[in-house]
């Protein structure tokens, strides 16, 4: 049962969680590799980047009118002015809290296309369709565009997805970024929009204004602390100056504020130790007396602060580049200077690449400077090492790809260990039942093995009472003879000779009871009898008829044996005990049997059949009769049957 309830797991794995990048299926993967497979995915997402949302309030994106039915075409669009090689599109989803499930996309397209071009050409960059199982997911969705030279972007949605709270269907994205190398040319541009609902936090340009929903961690073991400058008026101008020590084309520059988010919920509002007014200028002269304004940036609201704040310039050739801190956050905390900015890192872009990194830094019109300002170009944040915006938006892409492969693997894993599990189980059954039938074997050998003994006691005692004790009778006879001869030396020579035969014959048969044939006590068939017939019959006329010698002597040597011991005891039963005067003794082979009759005038016989001679049709397996008849006298039947006289009867027939 859970073997099946196991598969069952791992296929609707396979069908909820499959990513959209290629991977080799599960099912094709050795126990080996899935291991292999699971400890590469494990060390690789050691060092991607983590999902670590940011709180507080701020912009979310953008949201499109809300539909009755989820099949409503809503599109996007930002215009890029100039054309540029796009190498890839990212598309950051909306994150809500879903009671049931935790967080998740909101409103993040089933069934969509991505468009670029220019004022001639639209080119589709990718499709997607429920079919591909986007979601869920909270990461972004990185797209290549294979360097398509394009100077708008767009996204149009034909399926939209649900949301929870009302039920209706929208379009969400929190942010759309187009990346020509390492360069986000998305934004800050022109954005338009089939449809778009404005609302706190929600506004179309925040599409492009650069705030996504991620703090930039990129659990590296490097970190640092902000740079926070403190002030207890605002009348002397400040300013912080980064020489890049050589002129260089800048266009972006990022400012990572400090980290709020150590503590939930924060402590301080989202916009705190950001600057109101900030103005920043390049030159190439360290007086700046040819500055250049480069841009201004003003916080309006809350909508204008993130945990990073990029902004975009036309390009300028620059080799110091100087922050001015025109107006600073007012706070009201007791005990501290009431003006305050902070700064975990300042970046200055040159062609996608930080140029300020490791650069020195001067601050001027504080009373009292920072602490090591060299802390904002040293490359790292409260996380650790910072990455650049495309870096990090694929590293969070790919986490979402392992992430999601890794129940894969696991399940998989955990159905091959299943199967292992049935394999070992009735392994155990397998051998449980060997053990049984080993056990029963021996039993049944030891009970054969006893029934061996049994029957060879059994054949001992019946080969020494046989022989033996017709020898000895011959003996008596002989000796009784002897008597009657004492006063004839050459007759009474033959019985004493006789008598000695006899003996040596009787002391071949106690050596080699066990096997009459060993001991050739059984030669030809025929003058054994008759040999026998004469010692122990000597006064009783008797008359021996041997039919098919020819078939007798295709009996097994032991058989032959049984049947001349079962003669010879039949003999000395109606020598001791018939009182006869006549015995007839026939041999017969035809027709699959062998039969002997012994039959005498004797006296006739009352009561069971003597055991010596039942013992020895036991052995033969021969149908035993003793009778009496009418007339007087006794009749001795045996009845073998033999499988090799029918052969030979066809042999003769044919």
């Amino acid at each position: 049962m859970h073997r099946y309830l196991n598969g069952f797991i791992f296929f609707l794995l396979v069908g909820l969680l499959a990513p959209a990048v290629a991977m080799p299926h599960p099912e094709s993967l050795s126990l080996t590799e899935l291991k292999q497979r699971l400890e590469e995915i494990e060390a690789e997402l050691a060092h991607l980047a983590s999902y670590s949302l940011r709180g507080g309030s701020g912009s979310v994106g953008y949201t499109s009118v809300p539909h009755e039915i989820p099949d409503k075409k809503e599109w996007v669009r930002i215009e890029l002015g100039e054309a540029h090689p796009i190498d890839q599109i990212v598309l950051v989803p909306c994150i809500k809290r879903n009671p049931g499930t935790g967080l998740e996309a909101e409103g993040f397209p089933v069934n969509f296309r991505i468009l670029a071009g220019t004022e001639h050409t639209t080119n589709v960059v990718a499709a997607f369709t429920a079919e591909d199982q986007l979601l869920p997911r909270i990461a972004p969705l990185a797209v290549s565009a294979h360097a398509l030279n394009a100077s708008w972007i767009a996204v149009e949605a034909t399926l939209l997805s649900k949301r929870d709270w009302d039920g209706r269907y929208a379009l969400f994205f929190s942010e759309i970024l187009a990346f020509s190398g390492l360069d986000n040319v998305a934004l800050q541009k022109p954005v338009q929009a089939s449809s778009s609902r404005q609302a706190l936090g929600w506004d179309k340009q925040f599409l492009v204004d650069g705030f996504i929903p991620y703090l930039m961690d990129s659990s590296s073991e490097a970190k640092s602390q902000a740079v926070t400058f403190r002030v207890d008026d605002q009348s002397s101008p400040m300013a912080i100056t980064i020489d890049l020590e050589t002129p260089q084309p800048i266009s972006h520059v990022n400012l990572h504020m400090a980290d709020l988010s150590r503590t939930i919920p924060q402590t301080a509002p989202s916009d705190y130790a950001v600057p109101r007014r900030l103005r920043v200028t390049g030159g190439n002269q360290a007086d700046f007396s040819d500055q250049t304004l480069l841009f201004e940036y003003q916080l309006k609201s809350v909508y204008d602060a993130g945990p990073v704040i990029p902004r975009r310039f036309p390009e300028a050739v620059c080799r110091y580049v100087q922050f001015q801190l025109l107006e600073l956050h007012l706070h009201n905390f007791p005990g501290r200077r009431p003006f305050v900015v902070a700064f975990a890192e300042i970046e200055i872009l040159s062609e996608g690449r930080n140029a300020a990194l490791g650069k020195p830094v001067a601050t001027s019109g504080l009373s009292r400077p920072p602490r090591d300002p060299g802390r904002l170009t040293d490359g790292r944040n409260f996380f650790g090492k910072i990455l650049s915006m495309r870096d990090w938006m694929n590293q969070l892409a790919r986490r979402h790809d392992l992430e999601t492969e890794r129940p894969l693997i696991q399940a998989a894993m955990d159905l091959r260990y299943e199967r292992q599990k049935t394999n070992l189980t009735r392994m155990y059954w397998l051998v449980a039942l060997l053990a049984a039938a080993i056990g029963f074997a021996l039993l049944i050998e030891r009970m054969i093995h006893r029934n061996q003994l049994e029957k060879m006691r059994s054949r001992f005692a019946a080969d020494l009472h046989d022989e033996l004790g017709a020898n000895l009778h011959a003996i008596g006879l002989l000796g009784d003879l002897a008597k009657e001869t004492v006063h004839s030396p050459d007759e009474l020579i033959q019985t004493v000779d006789k008598i000695r035969a006899i003996t040596e014959r009787s002391g071949k048969a106690a050596r080699h009871c066990a096997d009459i044939y060993a001991a050739q006590l059984c030669g030809a068939l025929k003058q054994d009898m008759q040999k026998t017939a004469q010692r122990i019959l000597a006064d009783i006329d008797y008359d021996l008829a041997i039919q098919g010698e020819e078939q007798l002597q295709t009996l097994k040597p032991r058989t032959r044996a049984d049947l001349f011991l079962f003669y010879k005891e039949s003999l000395v039963n109606v020598s001791r005990h018939s009182g006869a005067t006549r015995c007839n003794i026939r041999l017969t082979s035809e027709n699959r049997y062998i039969t002997l009759i012994i039959s005498d005038n004797g006296r006739g016989h009352s009561g069971d059949a003597p055991s010596s001679l039942k013992r020895r049709a036991r052995l033969l397996k021969a149908k035993f009769e003793l009778a009496s008849v009418d007339d007087g006298g006794t009749t001795i039947t045996l009845r073998l049957r033999h499988r090799k006289i029918r052969n030979l009867n066809l042999k003769a027939r044919n």
